[in-house]
Formats: structure tokens, sequence, C-alpha cells
């Protein structure tokens, strides 16, 4: 199949995770690359949570460098991971589990808390170092299709840019997918909106708050009160010299709430277990976004003539509740994003069919079969009202029970719990609760 003359072999709209990947791994394979990134620079209008699971990086960077490079000396993580909690907030109390493990500081099995801003400019600049043309400041207002109906590149203002292959990574909500690629809108249960905020506090008042040693740290997730019992949650993550702390809802819980997420967000900075944490803080960032809450089945076509879609944009996300992923899936499709538009360029093949390795790798890779594994998760998650509203208040009670000295005489352990617990339906509970761990 002959090629046409084009003015790059790929184009990449979108300079997060997954596109600054797709950046790097075409030119590392040899192919001339663009990205055009809307932002004033990379990482500009990206909200990341603030957590990378590293082994995503250390695969990719082992098949392309191999042992030239050294992720635990060159990268801009912040700090890593060694503290999982899980907190089940009510108005009144809230109870955490503060679990950690050598195993999660071990090289493959580690993760870091990130900003944003530092991680998209480092991945862009090895995507530079390799001969990757990176543009800021400019919207991609169209995908150019030929008489066929096939991509060949990008209306940015009034220049028109060709390609082989255009590599769409522009994250949540993209435009150019539902204008050009004929993609539908998600449901407004398939998505959530997020705020985030960063507070400056020493490095040393950090580590004496989450009780770590210096360059380890702590990732938290909240659910209950925090959202004002909305579907959603909160989460926080410590930076090496900032705490990241934020809340996502879902759009549709949202909607209907007489609450919003900027209400729910500053009564959660107050609450008695997070007011401590960040008191004496400095705020340094606030940012909102919207992040797809789907899993599976919210995931889209992301194969065209010409086209890929990647990351965000394809609706790649996981959340467990205990656990929420983004990242490591966006970076691995990046990557294999630009290895089959590689080598349906080398084929002369730039059809859907010639690029559908892009599927067979992500469906043979962790990154969709962790998401089918999950897939019931969110219609699970969305319809127990329960785990929001009723659950954290239950625990608050229950421990209540067990640590109140009030100079009452106290009844046996058992018969203080089982009226806390029998009030809401012993059945009841034991059902929502299987129906959970079934999914999971």
């Amino acid at each position: 199949m002959a090629l046409g003359e084009r003015d790059f072999d790929v184009i990449v709209v979108g300079a997060g995770c997954s596109g600054s990947v797709a950046a790097y791994t075409a030119a590392k394979l040899g192919k001339s690359v663009l990205v055009v990134e809307r932002g004033e620079s990379a990482g500009a209008k990206n909200m990341t949570g603030g957590r990378i699971y590293a082994h995503s990086l250390r695969d990719l960077f082992q098949e392309y460098e191999g042992d030239e490079f050294n992720l635990d000396e060159d990268n801009p993580f912040e700090r890593k991971i060694i503290h999982e909690r899980v907190t089940l907030l009510d108005r009144a109390s809230a109870f955490t589990v503060d679990y950690s493990s050598d195993r999660l500081g071990e090289a493959g099995s580690d993760s870091f808390a990130v900003l944003a801003t530092k991680l998209d400019q480092w991945l862009c600049d090895k995507a530079e170092a390799e001969g990757a043309e990176l543009i800021f400041g400019i919207p991609v207002d169209e995908l150019l299709k030929d008489e066929s109906g096939s991509i060949i590149g990008i209306r940015a203002g009034e220049d028109e840019i060709t390609s082989h292959v255009v590599i769409v990574s522009e994250g949540q909500n993209s435009l150019l997918t539902e204008r050009y690629l004929g993609q539908k809108r998600p449901l407004v249960n398939e998505m959530a909106v997020g705020i985030k905020q960063v507070f400056s506090l020493p490095a040393e008042e950090i580590e004496s708050r989450f009780l770590c040693h210096p360059g380890e740290g702590a990732a938290q997730l909240w659910v209950g009160d925090c959202t004002h019992g909305n579907v959603g949650g909160g989460f926080m993550y410590t930076n090496e010299n900032t705490i990241s702390i934020g809340l996502v809802a879902t759009i549709k819980e949202l909607s209907e709430s007489d609450t919003t997420i900027y209400q729910c967000m500053e009564d959660f900075k107050k609450h008695p277990a997070v007011a401590p944490i960040i008191e004496g803080a400095k705020l340094v960032e606030h940012s909102g976004h919207m992040v797809s809450e789907g899993g599976a089945n919210a995931v889209p076509q992301i194969v065209f003539d010409g086209a890929l879609v990647t990351g965000d944009a394809a609706m790649l996300c996981l959340n467990l509740g205990y656990q929420v992923r983004g990242m490591d899936l966006a970076i691995s499709s990046g990557r294999f994003a630009a290895e089959a538009a590689c080598r349906a360029i080398d084929a002369r093949d730039v059809s859907a069919a010639g690029l559908q390795g892009y599927r067979k790798a992500l469906e043979n890779s962790y990154v969709l079969k962790d998401m089918n594994t999950f897939k019931k998760w969110p219609q699970t998650m969305e319809h127990w009202y329960s785990l929001f509203t009723d659950y954290p208040k239950m625990v608050g009670e229950i421990f209540d029970s067990m640590f109140v000295v009030n100079g009452i005489p106290a009844q046996p352990l058992m018969k203080r719990i089982a009226p806390i617990v029998k009030k809401r339906g012993l059945f009841k509970l034991f059902g929502e609760v299987r129906k959970a761990v079934s999914v999971l």
C-alpha cells in the first residue's frame, strides 16, 4: 500500500503521560514526531491525583534504554509510597487502616507521589531528546481527513499539518474524538469531577505528620462524609515539600445533590481528621478536572483509519475505592500506540486493520486485563449508597462502643456491637459486602 508524502510520520495531540510516552517511543523507533499541546507547558492543564505505579516506566525504559538508564537515579518523583491508608469518614469520626510492607518499596512494585508539571515535562524532555518536535500553547481544532474518511493530520489555527498516524492523547472529555472520530459523549455516571489543592510544608514536617523517613511518604484514600455521602471519595499524597489533597465525585450524583464539590472540599479540610495534617500549610495550587469512572465498560473505540486514542481520552482509568490507577495505564497505552503506529507505517498500512496491533497489545497486557477483571465494580459502587453514608457512621459507632470509657458500667463487647449491626440488618450488610467482594 502506498503512503503519500506527509509532514510527519506521527502527530501526537496532547503532552500528558500517554502523549509524551507515545512521542518518545515513536521517536526512539526512528519516526519523525510532532507533539501539539494546547497548554502553555507540559502539565499546565493536567490534574493528577499525584501517584504513579512505576512498573510501566521501568518496563518502557528497560526496553528502550536497557541498563544505560536507571529509574532510581533519573526520575521526577516526589516520595516513594510506603504507607497505604484507607479512611471511612463520618462527620463525627474517622476510621483508618494504615498498611506498610517491604513489597511496596521493591523495584517493579513501587509507586511514587508525583506532580503533573514535573512528570509531564520530564517525559517531554525524554521525547525531545530523541528528536520529537514539541509545540505548546496551540489548540488542535480539527482532525484532517482524506476523501475516504481516513485521518491524515491536524488543523491548528490556520496551519494544516499532515502525518501518517495521529495519536489523540488530549485527556478527558476529548472534543476531537467526539467531533471527528464519532465517539459518543460519556454518560454522567461514567464521569466524575475532581478538585485538587496542593499545600506547601517543610519536608521534615511532612515526615513527622505521616511517620515517614526522608524520601518516603504515604497515600491516603477517603470515603464517606468527604463527599457529603455522594458517590466518590478523597485522596491525599505526600510530595517532597507539599501535600496534594482532593476529592472526586460523580457528575450524576453532584447534579442531583444539594451540595457542590467546592463546599465538600472546604468541609473536608475542616474535618478533625484532616485539618491537623494541613495545619499551618500554605495553599500553592488549586485545580479542577474531569475523571473517568466508568471502567472497562466505558472504554470507547480506540483504533481508526489513521488514528489511535490513548490514556484518559480512551477512558483508561481504574478506581477500586482502595486503589486508583491512571498514569500507569496511560504510559503503557502511549507506548503500545506508538509501537503499533510505527509497525503500521513500516508495513505501509495505517488503516484501522493495520493499526489493530494497538488494541491487541492492550488486551494482552495488564491494561485491559486489569480493567476487565474489575469491570463490574463501577456499577456496584454506583449503587452501594450505604458505603458512602451509613458504613462510616456504623464503624464510628462500633469503635465508640469499644473505646469510650465514661464511668457507666460496661457490657461485654458483643452486646455492645450487636445492636449497632442489627439495626442495619445483618443479612443486608452481609449481602452488600459479599457482592462487593465478588466483583473486586
